[in-house]
């Protein structure tokens, strides 16, 4: 069951990427110069990424990583990579690697006094409220996402108007202010423990209507979802997959949850992003499509290198606004700290932390 929405929604997302901004130019004169002897240094690091990063671009990108790791040291700070992220700034800066789940984790867990959130900003305020007495930064402000976009907490109020007494689980991918008004938050992992651990016979899923037709095929719960996408996972179809298993019948095709039903349905297998790497690492197939954002095929391929990866590749443009430059600047002058109200964070914790503390 779908609900349509009911109450327009805040700010737009922001428009797609352009060229990445240069440097502010003073920190761009602190960078150190790509010599031979700073190639020997950053050479380990190389050797994660050769696989998908040239040799053209690592002389670029070599003065940055090494100036990023060394400002995480001085501030004492640790950088949170989403799976989604560049292979230069996934395995090169990145301390804690991984979904949306491992993140919020490691946010909770991590002793630093620097969060930098290599994601977007649901992630950023996620973060900020299972850590908040650390500073969280986001390198871009402007890294939003059309899913978290798709309903606000004005909506999730006039849910509960409307279903009264049915507990409301939201999708990490969310505002905090929308975490705030809901039960308990869950991740595309963990979303079928999580609705079932309410023990209710009807449960609202929000915001992801494909997330919520997807956990109503491993539930007996009822389950009632909000028309909200991925604007990433929503552009993929089934028809395109199954001309890449036409053209070769070995393909594999794994699929996010976040996808349209007809894309799950040819898929060979359906999980998370980690579920999704597992799959990959564990059963070597010959040839995979990994049906999610584009990136993270580049990521699974520098640790998969036996695999050949058909690449459907569709970018998230808000993911993309983060970057070497940009972490470089928001570390160097300590700007764009992530701010939540504490009215507003004190509740949307109590959400988080349920899903966190339920240790599924």
């Amino acid at each position: 069951m779908t609900i349509a929405n009911t109450v327009a929604s805040g700010n737009a997302c922001p428009p797609a990427a352009g060229a990445i901004p240069a440097l502010n130019a003073t920190a761009a004169r602190d960078l150190p110069v790509f010599d031979a002897a700073l190639a020997a240094e950053m050479a380990p690091l190389y050797e994660r990424v050769r696989h998908v990063v040239t040799p053209m671009e690592w002389p670029h990108y070599a003065p940055l990583i090494k100036a990023i790791n060394d400002l995480k040291k001085e501030r004492n700070a640790v950088i949170l990579a989403h799976n989604y992220m560049t292979p230069e700034i996934f395995h090169c800066v990145g301390d804690f690697r991984g979904d949306s789940l491992q993140l919020a984790k490691e946010a909770a867990r991590t002793d630093a006094d620097v969060i930098v959130q290599a994601g977007v900003h649901f992630m950023a305020e996620t973060s900020k409220l299972l850590s908040p007495d650390k500073t969280v930064l986001i390198p871009d402000p402007k890294a939003g996402c059309s899913l978290a976009e798709s309903i606000t907490a004005a909506d999730v109020r006039l849910l509960r108007e409307a279903y009264p007494g049915v507990p409301i689980v939201t999708y990490v991918n969310t505002s905090a202010a929308v975490k705030a008004e809901c039960d308990i938050t869950c991740t595309s992992s963990n979303a079928v423990k999580i609705v079932e651990s309410l023990g209710a016979p009807r449960v609202l899923l929000i915001p992801d209507e494909y997330l919520a037709k997807y956990v109503q095929t491993k539930t007996k719960v009822e389950i009632i979802a909000w028309k909200g996408h991925c604007e990433v996972h929503e552009r993929f179809t089934a028809e395109e997959l199954e001309a890449y298993r036409e053209a070769d019948p070995a393909t594999r095709i794994i699929a996010h949850p976040e996808c349209p039903p007809d894309v799950i349905k040819v898929a060979d297998f359906t999980g998370s992003t980690a579920a999704m790497i597992d799959w990959v690492k564990t059963k070597q197939p010959r040839k995979v499509v990994l049906v999610t954002e584009c990136s993270m095929a580049s990521n699974v391929a520098a640790e998969a290198p036996n695999v050949e990866f058909v690449r459907p590749c569709n970018l998230c443009p808000h993911m993309k606004r983060i970057s070497l430059e940009k972490i470089y600047d928001s570390l160097r002058f300590m700007q764009h700290e992530v701010h939540v109200d504490p009215q507003v964070a004190e509740r949307a914790r109590r959400a988080v932390e349920r899903m966190v503390n339920a240790a599924i």
